[in-house]
């Protein structure tokens, strides 16, 4: 439960608040045609995503590290260009000249690439669950899909009440936190292509490599460096409500006011709720979920004929058994071993898989479990490929040993590097 209310709530917070603000922004200047553009580019950045999502989860079509160049590329793009072009733009419903019809589209752009950015994983997650072993009438599944809808329900509501707050408020206030916002998200998305092109060798140096070093060991940077620009706007519009001299003629209107300005208040502390709730979600939380696990020691095996064996008695009891081999490179190669429930086969596959990487798998109650993830694996599917399945490798089982050739190890040893 509380890895998928990490995931969900580190992958869409930042989204949900930028969202809300551009929301805001576009309806304060442009009106009903910025929110009908936005809201048609919203739409289909969800709907593109569940596409992206399939693609990326049953085909080999998709390559993760060269599309999300292509969208990061295309959201700064639209992002600079919003920003340029709104400077002529007019805003009023009644006289948007081109530059603000344009303004708007590139604002729907920047919308539609975050969420197609966003959303495919989050999309998956349900689906990935389900194939680690979780029935989807388990409770393993239930507890699992609560947290997913409790990472989702604090992103939504915290991307809404920054909407509310953003309409009442100034427009230069609304603008310098939605620019600050965007432009903590566009470095990330800048270290992220950077990362790609060095991990591609199109580009090299020390200081592109600490650079890409930094930016993979600190997302949460970014993920708080956008709540805190944002959180600008519901406390300086909290402060402000206390303070409030806006003139009036009648009592009417001065319900009307006080009524606001309640309304700024309710929402602005919603925001920052939500904020907190977020900051404790991705650190002490996300620090307990992911407190080591120690691995199972790797167990005794023998080496000959260039083929690792393992004699079935040293397996028999249906426990996890994990072992290695050491390549001619000097690298670790581990696989694991559990006989099956109910069955005379073995379920064997590298100590890694191709979602979560050699993190490896450790014995829980009886089940066997990602240590990155979390997820439980269904044992009868070891040794077949999806969802967070050990990698599937060559072995045969025959005269009272599983024997494992050292080329099917030594093939996957990038996986352990």
């Amino acid at each position: 439960m509380l890895n998928y209310l990490i995931l969900a709530t580190e992958g869409l917070i930042t989204t949900a608040i930028i969202a809300g603000l551009l929301y805001a922004w576009i309806r304060g200047k442009y009106e009903t045609f910025g929110s009908r553009v936005l809201f048609c580019f919203g739409l289909a950045g969800m709907i593109a995503a569940i596409v992206m999502s399939y693609l990326k989860n049953t085909t080999s079509l998709v390559h993760t590290g060269t599309w999300n160049v292509r969208i990061f590329s295309v959201s700064l793009g639209a992002l600079i260009l919003m920003v340029i072009l709104n400077i002529f733009a007019k805003g009023k419903a009644e006289g948007i000249n081109i530059f603000g019809r344009i303004t708007c589209v590139m604002a729907g752009i920047f919308l539609f690439t975050i969420l197609f950015y966003a959303l495919p994983d989050v999309y998956a997650y349900p689906f990935n669950f389900s194939l680690g072993g979780a029935g989807t009438f388990s409770s393993a599944f239930f507890t699992r899909f609560v947290g997913l809808l409790l990472g989702i329900l604090v992103a939504i509501v915290a991307g809404i009440a920054v909407y509310r707050v953003g309409l009442r408020s100034p427009r230069g206030l609304l603008t310098g936190v939605l620019l600050a916002a965007a432009a903590v998200n566009a470095v990330q998305q800048i270290g992220k292509i950077v990362t790609v092109l060095y991990t591609r060798r199109t580009i090299s140096g020390s200081n592109v490599f600490a650079f890409v070093k930094w930016t993979s060991n600190h997302d949460d940077f970014y993920i708080m460096g956008v709540m805190a620009a944002a959180a600008v706007l519901p406390v300086v519009m909290w402060i402000k409500s206390f303070s409030v001299n806006e003139p009036y003629s009648n009592p009417a209107q001065h319900r009307k006011i006080r009524a606001k300005w309640r309304s700024i208040r309710k929402f602005g502390t919603t925001a920052v709720v939500c904020f907190i709730l977020s900051v404790l979600i991705i650190k002490p939380i996300k620090a307990y979920a992911n407190r080591p696990v120690e691995l199972s020691p790797i167990e005794e095996s023998i080496l000959k004929d260039d083929t690792v064996y393992v004699p079935l008695e040293q397996v028999e009891d249906g426990h996890l058994h994990r072992f290695a081999y050491t390549t001619p490179d000097n690298i670790e190669v581990r696989f694991i071993v559990i006989k099956k429930p109910n069955a005379s086969s073995y379920g064997v596959g590298l100590d890694a898989c191709d979602i979560c990487g050699e993190t490896g798998y450790f014995e829980r109650n009886g089940q066997i479990v990602c240590k990155l993830c979390d997820v439980v694996m269904n044992i009868n599917t070891i040794g077949f490929k999806g969802g967070c399945n050990p990698i599937v490798i060559d072995y045969k089982v025959g005269d009272g040993y599983i024997q494992v050739p050292c080329s099917t190890l030594i093939e996957h040893q990038d996986e352990f590097k």
